[in-house]
């Protein structure tokens, strides 16, 4: 039996072993981290890499590490020259999984790793007992779920008709099925008004200058972050904690989030791209989507508009209902879990679902607040985690 097992291998769940392991609090030999791909934070670094980030969006203090000022000194070691951007230090996108792997090196995270898909967990007396796809079952004394929704790929409703019923060439830009992006018929269409569609249409202008369409349901929505920096500390955190009722608090984690926005240089990249043409920028609501000649996609706008091209990505995120595991809710179930009327766990200050069970990510965003899914929302849950045993 282990002391500690970890579901899900992403910057979560690699932020809470690396706390757990660098405290003390247990060892390599004790720990499990349970996760359906190869290696840690694989999913991370295959969805940056084919949006073709460089910068992340979150300061240089926010990463894996315990020390604010690891990621720096990392920096200067490797005599990085180009390892920040801006006023908040945003790290480069290879310098902070050059840092990521060191740590998980340094801590024979492989030791660790469990490759599997979870299918079961349930409690016998003091044991958790989680089941895998091939059958095994892995018991642990404590738990941690740090699963995401990352997987749950946001597909509007004309989208899934057109490839589903009509088999257009139309694609989630985190789907499984997504082609070489070097190899698409033109004219290309990136459907959304986010950092992950600013991102895109900024690395496909390059592979496809002046052949690629910008298609965003709103104005740009320009911000530094994904929320006000308040929400780190007490600044915002100290009222949201003394709210009671579960519904207000998933109503100020809305209204606190920046949907759909991008920082200034992503703004200015795209609008330098259109005054380039190498880019078009359309505003408009997407109606539904035709075949037309020639194997074309004709997206008909409500506007009366249309926009034709031979592929369309979709970069328009992820569902923000809970991560839709059977497992999950049938965990709910047999443990009689709390849940607000949003479905999201309702959990203690520890972040301890019930006893002996931690949640992190969007699953802890109920006490963590609007930053929970992000890095900075892993450390505070690793902080939390580590802090009440």
């Amino acid at each position: 039996m282990y002391e500690w097992v970890i579901i899900g291998g992403g910057v979560h769940g690699c932020t809470i072993a690396t706390y757990l392991l660098k405290n003390r609090k247990t060892t390599s030999d004790q720990l499990l981290i349970i996760d359906p791909n190869q290696e840690p934070l694989q999913k991370w670094k295959r969805n940056t890499n084919l949006i073709g980030m460089e910068f992340l969006r979150s300061p240089s203090v926010h990463h894996m590490d315990m020390d604010p000022l690891s990621l720096h000194k990392y920096a200067k070691a490797m005599e990085e020259s180009r390892a920040f951007y801006g006023m908040y230090d945003r790290p480069a996108l290879h310098l902070f999984n050059g840092h990521s792997e060191e740590i998980l090196r340094n801590l024979n995270i492989f030791h660790s790793w469990y490759r599997g898909k979870v299918i079961q967990v349930r409690k016998d007396g003091d044991v958790w007992k989680v089941k895998t796809e091939n059958g095994e079952i892995i018991t642990g004394k404590n738990l941690v779920i740090s699963v995401s929704v990352n997987d749950q790929l946001n597909i509007p409703e004309w989208a899934f008709h057109a490839k589903e019923k009509d088999h257009a060439p139309v694609y989630h830009i985190f789907g499984e099925d997504l082609p070489d992006l070097h190899a698409l018929p033109t004219p290309i269409t990136v459907v959304g008004g986010g950092i992950t569609a600013a991102h895109l249409t900024i690395k496909m202008a390059r592979i496809y200058p002046g052949k690629v369409t910008l298609l965003k349901r709103h104005p740009f929505r320009v911000h530094p972050f994904d929320s006000d920096p308040g929400w780190l500390g007490p600044k915002n955190m100290s009222s949201f904690e003394k709210v009671q009722d579960y519904t207000l608090r998933r109503s100020i984690i809305q209204k606190a989030r920046y949907k759909g926005s991008i920082p200034r240089e992503l703004h200015l990249m795209l609008k330098k791209l259109q005054a380039e043409e190498k880019i078009g920028i359309v505003t408009g609501e997407i109606d539904s989507i035709s075949e037309g000649s020639a194997k074309e996609c004709v997206i008909h706008l409500k506007e009366n508009e249309v926009i034709k091209g031979r592929a369309v990505i979709l970069a328009t995120g992820f569902q923000s209902s809970i991560p839709q595991r059977d497992w999950i809710q049938e965990l709910i179930n047999n443990q009689q879990l709390k849940c607000a009327k949003c479905g999201y766990p309702i959990v203690k200050e520890t972040l301890e679902w019930c006893d002996h069970l931690y949640v992190s990510g969007a699953l802890a965003e109920l006490e963590i607040g609007p930053v929970a899914r992000n890095i900075s929302g892993a450390k505070r849950a690793a902080e939390r985690i580590v802090a009440s045993i």
